[in-house]
């Protein structure tokens, strides 16, 4: 009963992580021994060993906390994939290990970009967390309920993709859902991919979208190493619980860049095909909104509709765009305004209604086809 009481009274003076938002933390009960390996999703308490690249940790409630050699935390496993910082994969035991993002993801480092001087900071597990019936606790424990089809009307969804890590993507979100709630409407947003971090969230939820959610609200950490099928759910379950909702249109944000395993998988995906209506490319430059359309036409169903990101700084980046492949270009202000909002929306909403169109038009004829052949058995 001391033990108990000393871990409970331990894990609740932690800094509890972005990740572990949605934990009911009266449930953690005990440390648990650090026996076999980690999986996605699992909370551990750490102890802070060494400060590197990052120094802070995202609270819940949006604070960022200074860490100090010592301090004490609540974070969940996860892989990361992360171009401008680290790549990092769940270790094999409960050893020591790193924490390789602010929003609280313990893991191992492999590789990092040669601007992360610092490294990563170093943390070492103390326990497991564990419920009063002494099992493991995982954030898939607390997440929203899964879905595997939508029965509510979907409300029209526009995807922003981008070229890569940091090509402005979360900005073209939040003042894509400025233009279109100055247009009147009720937007909704939801990150699909990434890793587990407050502040594309907090952004959109500032810019006026509601709901927010995004994959730690499914149950995940970060979605690097998931399969399509993962995937698939991930982005159905999302898209339902936002659909319940009644709101009039969604931005949907993917993580990286159209060549990312996981972001190609989903833009291949026919569940990405029939529930998002158009796509807004986010780009660093003109060759790699050339490059990144050009894939997503081989590839990807839903058309591609405006681009924007930090190419919209440099206006002969602009130009060269504009002229190579025909397409509006819209800088952070040009998509806050309801016009050019709401032709995005347009644009996406002409998808779907000709997708319909042809998907009634195939029925019809098997339908009719179907006719024949029963007119023919019958004589």
């Amino acid at each position: 009963m001391v033990q108990v009481y000393s871990d409970i009274t331990r894990i609740r003076n932690a800094s509890w992580a972005f990740t572990t938002r949605r934990v009911t933390r009266d449930t953690a009960k005990i440390l648990l021994p650090l026996e076999g390996k980690p999986q996605p999703g699992d909370l551990i308490l750490a102890t802070v060993d060494f400060l590197g690249q990052h120094p802070g940790l995202q609270l819940p409630n949006g604070r960022r906390k200074q860490l100090f050699p010592g301090d004490e935390i609540v974070v969940a496993y996860g892989n990361r994939y992360a171009s401008n910082q680290f790549e990092a994969v769940i270790p094999e035991t409960f050893g020591p290990c790193h924490l390789v993002a602010g929003g609280g993801i313990a893991s191992r480092a492999v590789s990092w970009h040669v601007s992360m001087k610092k490294g990563p900071t170093l943390i070492t597990p103390i326990g497991v967390l564990g419920d009063l019936n002494n099992k493991r606790m995982n954030l898939s424990d607390f997440a929203l309920s899964p879905l595997n089809e939508i029965k509510t009307r979907l409300p029209t969804a526009i995807a922003v993709v981008g070229t890569g890590m940091d090509s402005g993507k979360t900005q073209s979100c939040a003042f894509l859902v400025r233009g279109l709630i100055s247009a009147g409407l009720r937007v909704a947003y939801a990150k699909i991919t990434g890793t587990g971090a407050g502040g594309d969230t907090w952004l959109l939820t500032d810019a006026g979208a509601y709901p927010v959610l995004d994959f730690t609200d499914a149950g995940m950490a970060t979605t690097y190493m998931i399969t399509i099928e993962q995937l698939e759910l991930l982005l159905m379950t999302l898209m339902g619980h936002i659909a319940n909702e009644n709101v009039d249109a969604m931005v949907l944000e993917i993580a990286d860049g159209v060549m990312q395993q996981e972001t190609a998988a989903l833009l291949k995906s026919p569940v990405f095909a029939s529930l998002v209506a158009g796509i807004v490319m986010a780009s660093q430059d003109s060759m790699g909104a050339s490059a990144g359309i050009h894939f997503l036409k081989h590839y990807a169903k839903p058309p591609v509709l405006a681009i924007s990101g930090i190419i919209s700084a440099a206006p002969l980046q602009v130009r060269e765009a504009e002229i190579a492949l025909n397409l509006p270009v819209y800088d952070r202000e040009g998509l806050a305004t309801p016009e050019n909002a709401m032709s995005i929306l347009a644009g996406a909403q002409r998808h779907m209604e000709a997708q319909r169109t042809k998907q009634s038009a195939a029925l019809n004829m098997k339908q009719f086809e179907d006719l024949k052949e029963n007119g023919k058995q019958a004589h």
